[in-house]
């Protein structure tokens, strides 16, 4: 059953991913195309509640998608998480006549629009903006693929390093909950180690894997380490590896925040213009409390209740291959 828009709102929230503008721009175009009004709201919910908001149009978003951020721009915002915050936040929504939003960004991002959805009936659909991949419902989210070809690049620059030294690097990549940017860029990578948050870690058995690799004349070992892994950060393993065996010659090497930033991928541009497009279109549909997302190549849609309480499971076969191709 199609359900009227006549105003729609586009904003990203949490942390920012590469593929964002990407998604905007498709966004947008899709709702001009389909002579929808369209704002984008700054700064996530933040920016809704100071009634901080920008017209778009189809030249507005000109020239973004290939550039990683936001141009939105995004923030936490504790005052949504107060009544009073939120009350402010849809007073401005209704000050403007704004009938459906497109919330881009995470768990939380979703969270904050099903509040919405329950306190003043706005429509709502989401779009997967992270880096982690750790959103349920999707097998892939926007800035997934950018941040594992970014982290892969780094991993092969300090690959020639280590290898010149014969050095044993630990090299740290992001995801606090879920180790998806590491088990792909380990196994991209050619690490003889991935350490990550779904698994437990025993340092003495790592030191023992090390051990045989250079009795088998590696000449250079590289472990990866997703920053939520249960052991600690790389730092901090590292640090226990040189207890264990001060022979080896350790160096540590924290990617952080740059695998959030650069132009997106190919992957990650189409990826944001489809379910761009699709948010809109199942907005006009009436459909709303969903998020989009993609499986075995199709567009589907995931009830928020679901995106943010259940996780996807760490995929036992990557695991499996990760430990035979490591030896």
């Amino acid at each position: 059953m199609k359900s009227e828009i006549r105003h729609l709102a586009v904003f990203t929230s949490g942390g920012d991913s590469p593929g964002m503008n990407a998604c905007i721009r498709a966004s947008v175009r899709a709702a001009v195309g389909n002579g929808i009004r369209i704002t984008g709201i700054m700064r996530g919910y933040q920016g809704m509640i100071e009634d901080d908001m920008v017209p778009l149009n189809a030249r507005s978003v000109s020239n973004i998608i290939q550039r990683g951020g936001t141009i939105l721009k995004s923030a936490r915002s504790e005052e949504f998480m107060h009544r009073q915050g939120r009350m402010r936040a849809i007073e401005n929504l209704k000050k403007h006549n704004i009938d459906a939003l497109i919330a881009i960004g995470g768990d939380g991002t979703f969270r904050g629009a099903n509040v919405l959805i329950d306190e003043c009936g706005i429509r709502v659909v989401g779009i997967p903006g992270t880096i982690d991949n750790d959103l349920f419902g999707t097998d892939f989210t926007l800035g997934f693929d950018t941040a594992v070809n970014t982290a892969v690049e780094a991993i092969d620059k300090i690959r020639d390093t280590a290898a010149s030294h014969d050095r044993l690097f630990f090299v740290e990549v992001m995801g606090r909950d879920a180790g998806y940017i590491a088990l792909w860029s380990g196994i991209s990578g050619g690490a003889e180690s991935i350490l990550l948050p779904e698994e437990k870690t025993d340092v003495g058995q790592l030191v023992e894997l090390l051990r045989k690799g250079e009795k088998s004349q590696k000449s250079s070992s590289i472990v990866i380490v997703c920053e939520g892994d249960d052991a600690g950060g790389a730092v901090r393993i590292a640090e226990e590896v040189k207890k264990l065996d001060p022979h080896f010659d350790t160096r540590v090497t924290v990617l952080g925040h740059v695998q959030r930033g650069g132009s997106p991928s190919a992957s990650d541009r189409i990826l944001g213009t489809r379910l761009g497009v699709s948010a809109v279109e199942y907005l006009m549909a009436g459909i709303t409390g969903v998020m989009v997302g993609i499986r075995n190549g199709e567009i589907v849609d995931t009830p928020f209740t679901e995106a943010t309480k259940k996780h996807p499971a760490m995929d036992n076969e990557f695991l499996r291959i990760a430990k035979i191709v490591s030896i």
